[in-house]
């Protein structure tokens, strides 16, 4: 047997590296998408349809990523060629999405343009994310690949600490953070223009310092066979028989993912309503008059870049989370508690009006974070041998788009029957929600059966 040799600590750094600027643009738009349509004009009820196609892109190009990429093999790397191609796609639409209230259109051109942009955007970040996690699980033995994810994990929330941060900061340096009816503040606007030249920088190192293992070196570590690496199995063949982790851990990441969503969704409007006191307008939409906060209001504005900071913390809290996982005798036991302290989090946020106060909630909400991305790629990847890891991981993503697209299609629901009449629309009443989600999550941790396929 051939075992998969040690790699230094700068080269499990240099397959990850890339995952920083990739990880700012994610935040940018995690962070801002409800902003950006609340700014055009988007009713708070129909806030969640607007995410619908974030997680439907990932769940269709990320399967796709992995079944292509497990067949590939070029002088440029397996993975990396995906990766460079989504980043430099991504970049392009980072100068185009915020600028969808700019160029003289109407309201409804101006969402469909954003929606647009938003479609290649969450595209292309999904067909450059994916790579990361699988370059890690190609070439990364089972002892180090603990430490693998953990410094994906600690690049991914520096990269989400410095999106989230940049409409801040901007804004703080003099930056206009407001604009007119329709347009996208600048600070929101140059905080996109300077993620996207970050972004592809980062992947530009990852591109020319990492070499992936040939075909040959990659086929002997993973103990595949040469007549099995030209094997084709059909997707619904390899989910009859993927590992009992697949599914167990999947059940879990349902619930993490619902929540999430309602996290970047709702938490916006909940913050600018409770700890800003933003103005409510009366407005009609649909044909029926409604009370919404005022988006072009100061106040709404800097509640949205105060989001920002609040989203920084979770950040912070899930770094210095993921240096006490490793602590803990059993990795479930970690899942379970990380998840509560989230859901925790969550639900204190409907009970906390003082700004500064909030700083705790999102540090309790980063804990369940840094177990999100560290420990369901560990127990999955550590379960599976052969030749279509890759698409394994790109079908295991639908276990983080379909709970996605479940909680974007459902939340207006919900929180319309929530809203009571000539009442503003209860976001922050959507988080406690997000919170009850998070302790069913950590309650099914007990279904994990750690097994190899």
């Amino acid at each position: 047997m051939n075992s998969m040799p040690d790699l230094s600590f700068s080269k499990l750094w240099n397959i990850s590296f890339g995952f920083f600027g990739i990880q700012i643009a994610y935040a940018l738009q995690s962070a801002n998408i409800s902003r950006i349509f609340s700014t055009l004009g988007a009713d708070p009820h129909s806030l969640s349809y607007f995410w619908i196609l974030p997680p439907l892109m990932g769940i269709i190009v990320q399967p796709i990523v992995g079944i292509f990429s497990d067949k590939t093999w070029t002088r440029f790397g397996r993975r990396i060629p995906y990766l460079f191609i989504g980043a430099v796609v991504a970049v392009f639409v980072m100068f185009m999405l915020p600028n969808a209230g700019s160029f003289g259109m109407s309201v409804q051109t101006a969402m469909i343009f954003g929606l647009a942009s938003l479609m290649f955007l969450d595209t292309s970040i999904n067909m450059a994310m994916q790579p990361f996690k699988m370059m890690v699980g190609d070439m990364v033995n089972e002892k180090q690949k603990g430490l693998a994810y953990s410094i994906q994990s600690f690049l991914c929330n520096a990269g989400s600490l410095a999106g989230y941060l940049f409409p801040f900061i901007f804004a703080m340096i003099g930056i206009s953070n407001v604009a007119p009816q329709g347009v996208i503040p600048d600070s929101v606007i140059y905080s996109f223009y300077i993620g996207a030249v970050i972004l592809i920088l980062c992947v530009i190192y990852t591109t020319l310092k990492v070499k992936e293992y040939p075909p040959q070196i990659y086929n002997l570590y993973h103990e595949i066979k040469e007549e099995e690496s030209s094997q084709k199995a059909g997707i619904l063949k390899l989910l009859v028989n993927a590992p009992t982790t697949f599914w167990t851990v999947g059940i879990i990441q349902f619930f993490c993912w619902m929540a999430f969503m309602f996290m970047w969704t709702y938490t916006n409007g909940s913050i600018a309503l409770n700890s800003f006191d933003a103005p409510v307008i009366n407005t009609v939409i649909d044909g029926e008059n409604r009370l919404v906060l005022n988006s072009q209001s100061e106040e709404y504005q800097e509640a949205a870049n105060w989001v920002g900071i609040l989203f920084a913390v979770q950040a912070i809290g899930s770094v210095l989370w993921s240096t006490v996982i490793p602590l803990f005798k059993k990795i479930t036991g970690a899942y379970v508690f990380s998840l509560i302290l989230g859901g925790i989090g969550f639900m204190s946020v409907s009970y906390i009006h003082d700004k500064y106060m909030l700083f705790i909630s999102f540090l309790l909400i980063g804990c369940a974070w840094a177990a999100m991305l560290a420990i369901p790629f560990t127990l999955l990847t550590n379960s599976l041998k052969g030749g279509h890891l890759g698409t394994y991981l790109g079908l295991f993503n639908g276990t983080i788009c379909v709970p996605q697209i479940v909680a974007a299609s459902l939340g207006g629901l919900i929180l319309k029957a929530l809203t009571e009449e000539g009442c503003v629309a209860p976001e922050v009443e959507m988080l406690f929600l997000a919170g009850i989600f998070l302790i069913i999550g950590a309650l099914c941790v007990s279904f994990i059966k750690i097994n190899k396929n």
